[in-house]
């Protein structure tokens, strides 16, 4: 983990002494998707390498609670609309709860956080701003606005209009654009100019004035003296809000800026955009944490630098990288970039979720076994997997707990199946039905033991005796044994089926 020790490398040189704070934030405007778990996974790995070489860290994530809430998403009643313009912090929650918009849709990112064992403390931005723990850097602001102006010009690179104004003012319950007149650091208040250019006061010690968004951020970092911050590749481009953060550090609060560490976003597979929480487009974090082990989850993530773009698909995605992690796990001769990456993918992880089995054997048995715990089992014992069954049993419980998740939301269709309950003789015709009555006399007199080839072997004696191709035949006892055309391997579908059911099943009389 090159890109990981690198970082840290750094942020210790940096600071040799005392506590390193890390920071991570975002708006709660929507559902939170999968794509915003990668910055707290870094965050929380950034975190856990500088506590491995002895240094206190903690890692807070800051919640703009108090951005104006500015577009319904696609999962919020249209009669919202009349709230736009609101703080979120203020916005009724969407299921008629007493909370508040902002906490209903973060409720889902600490649930998914804790899902991952991210350690992490949120700190909302209205209680900040409303206690008033932004006064000092709201007062030094003020008393440098044309610094400010001239800095995010020259940085930038555009100039600013004539309207351009340091802060925002709660106007009408809602927070507005006003020209800022002056302020009164006795009274704690500023005056601006309202809509029709009256003078107005409002107190910014009590949440009624919030600094516009791009010194709001450094605002922060000096109050708070964060040292380093993942953020998305797009606020870290030459005239973004990083770069300007960088310089108002200097000009503005005479400080330095964190360490950045930017990040590239997680696509789904075939979209070339972002997933979007108010498009409702991509994989909502929650249902991320359902349908994937915590410890591979941090590993799709934590397995690639922040630089590289990361694709996801809920389906090849899930099988690969479960697969894969369960390989590093079992791996004997592990490098030491390895062990770093399993140790902080594992962190906080109690019970294992990820077997010795792979996850499409998994998926088969356990849909065979008519999603029963203990006949999957019994299934996967009469694999090549049943040295490590036992051994395994109490994490294979626990990851057919994702299986179930993963069939039941994102699974194709084709990867979905169960041992039908009864059979329609007349769906087959006279050859189909004597070779199926044909293969189940062969299967009565097979060995017990009999595996996955031997079964193979046996369907494709009939080829020739029944003129059928290989796909008819298999086709045939996809139909009969689960209703559907196509299945799982046919030949290892039949060998785990209990033989008795199997044989019945063939002679199509139950």
């Amino acid at each position: 983990m090159q890109w990981l020790n690198a970082v840290v490398d750094s942020l210790i040189a940096r600071h040799p002494d005392g506590e390193i704070l890390i920071e991570s934030g975002g708006s709660p405007s929507g559902t939170y998707h999968f794509g915003h778990m990668r910055e707290l996974v870094t965050a929380d790995a950034i975190m856990l390498e500088v506590r491995r070489r002895g240094r206190k860290a903690r890692h807070i994530y800051f919640v703009d609670d108090l951005d104006a809430f500015r577009k319904v998403p696609v999962n919020v009643s249209p009669d919202f609309e009349q709230y736009l313009g609101l703080p979120l912090c203020d916005v009724p929650a969407p299921d008629g709860s007493n909370k508040s918009y902002a906490d209903f849709f973060l409720d889902g990112m600490i649930k998914a956080c804790a899902a991952l064992s991210i350690e992490v403390e949120f700190i909302r931005s209205h209680t900040k701003y409303r206690s008033g723990w932004f006064v000092p850097a709201i007062e030094r602001v003020l008393t440098r606005v044309p610094q400010a102006r001239k800095t995010l010009e020259e940085v930038s690179g555009r100039k600013l209009d004539d309207h351009w104004t340091p802060i925002q003012v709660m106007d009408r319950g809602r927070l507005k654009n006003r020209t800022f007149v002056s302020m009164d650091t006795d009274a704690k208040t500023v005056q601006y100019r309202d809509v029709e250019g009256s003078l107005q006061i409002a107190g910014y010690d009590r949440g009624e004035v919030k600094l516009d968004w791009r010194l709001d951020w450094p605002a922060r970092w000096w109050l708070q003296e964060v040292l380093c911050e993942p953020s998305g590749q797009d606020h870290v481009t030459k005239g973004s809000s990083y770069d300007t953060g960088v310089h108002l550090m200097k000009d503005i609060f005479e400080a330095e800026a964190p360490i950045s560490v930017p990040y590239e976003f997680i696509n789904m597979v075939g979209d070339n955009k972002k997933m979007s929480a108010s498009k409702g487009t991509g994989l909502d974090a929650i249902e991320g944490a359902k349908i994937m082990p915590p410890e591979v989850l941090r590993y799709f993530i934590l397995r690639s630098p922040p630089s590289k773009r990361l694709y996801f698909d809920p389906v090849n995605s899930v099988i690969q990288t479960i697969d894969e992690f369960a390989a590093l796990a079992a791996k004997t001769d592990r490098t030491p970039s390895e062990d770093q990456l399993l140790a902080i993918a594992t962190r906080g992880i109690e019970q294992k979720t990820v077997s010795r089995v792979p996850f499409s054997l998994l998926v088969a048995s356990y849909q065979a076994a008519l999603k029963d715990t203990a006949r999957t089992l019994e299934i996967i014992r009469r694999t090549e997997y049943a040295s490590v069954v036992d051994a395994d049993a109490e994490i294979i419980a626990n990851e057919l707990s994702y299986i179930e998740a993963w069939l039941e939301q994102r699974a194709p269709e084709d990867a979905r199946f169960a041992p039908s309950d009864t059979v329609d003789p007349t769906q087959f015709n006279d050859v189909q039905k004597q070779f199926m009555a044909d293969l189940a006399a062969k299967i009565t007199d097979a060995p017990t033991d009999a595996d996955g080839s031997w079964f193979h072997n046996a369907i494709y004696e009939f080829k020739d005796s029944t003129g059928m191709a290989p796909k008819e035949l298999f086709a045939t006892l996809y139909q009969a044994l689960i209703g559907k055309q196509s299945g799982p391997r046919a030949g290892w579908f039949l060998s785990i089926l209990p033989r008795d059911w199997l044989i019945t099943r063939l002679k199509l009389e139950a």
